[in-house]
């Protein structure tokens, strides 16, 4: 047996959600570059345009774009049927799209504030996946399900952290809406990974730690020196999971969740 093309996502038909978003991007051609098709998905109709004519420029691949609110039942419904028509087969589904954190002391959190964070990371997820997954299980090859949990899905936030911190000049924080939605995201993974397992749909979940982007200096100092590693990871660092999870190199792993921390949990 040659393991020359273990990893080699030629041929596979694949789904990103949340694409324009700052890993989606990286997931995208990282994605095309080991040889996918890809559809990516995301409700900002100018910045998908954008990518996936970025994306063509540089690929041969078949990618194809799609505006879809996944909080929306009938939006979701609508979009796999144009993927499954567009692409004959769904392989592999990367739910990576991120709900939008309201920034406020959790007694002042309305519900409609909740909402916005968890109908996109729990209810949009489940939409997805669900049709997904019902394509999945008709296929004599089955599929792979990816879904992006984060750090606060297993441990709780050390707030102290976040003073003076910023992200793009805007104010960090963490949510309990977060947290929430993202450990709600690795026990819905374990859930369908033995409901689905008689349909040879392997359903696993990657868990980054605190990735760098355009957090301050201040930020990174503070949450560095809570890692091992003695620093934040960055998002090519998460490529191999997502690489691993996506190709035939994991076919007898599922219901698992990968960790990528830098250590931060291992403490």
């Amino acid at each position: 047996m040659s393991y020359e093309d273990i990893f080699n996502l030629s041929g596979k038909s694949i789904i990103l959600t949340g694409a324009t978003g700052y890993l989606g991007k990286f997931f995208a051609n990282a994605l095309l570059e080991f040889g996918a098709d890809l559809a990516i998905l995301d409700l900002k109709d100018k910045e998908l345009s954008e990518l996936c004519s970025n994306l063509k420029s540089k690929f041969s691949n078949q990618i194809n774009s799609y505006v879809c609110d996944i909080t929306n039942e009938n939006s979701v419904e609508i979009t796999i049927k144009k993927i499954l028509n567009d692409f004959k087969k769904i392989d592999v589904l990367i739910n990576n799209a991120q709900g939008n954190d309201i920034l406020k002391p959790i007694e002042e959190i309305t519900l409609s504030d909740w909402r916005k964070t968890t109908s996109v990371n729990e209810e949009g997820l489940f939409l997805v996946s669900k049709f997904v997954g019902n394509i999945m299980s008709k296929q004599s090859h089955g599929g792979s399900i990816i879904q992006i949990s984060s750090i606060y899905g297993i441990l709780g936030p050390d707030h102290r952290i976040y003073n003076n911190s910023l992200l793009n000049n805007r104010k960090m924080g963490s949510t309990a809406a977060y947290s929430f939605s993202k450990a709600g995201i690795i026990g819905l993974t374990k859930y369908l990974s033995t409901y689905w397992a008689e349909n040879n749909i392997r359903v696993n979940a990657i868990t980054p730690g605190g990735i760098e982007s355009n957090q301050n200096k201040e930020f990174k100092i503070n949450y560095s020196n809570r890692v091992p590693l003695n620093r934040m990871g960055k998002p090519d660092e998460i490529i191999g999971a997502l690489i691993f999870l996506a190709s035939n190199a994991s076919s007898y792993i599922t219901g698992q969740n990968i960790i990528i921390d830098g250590g931060l949990s291992a403490w």
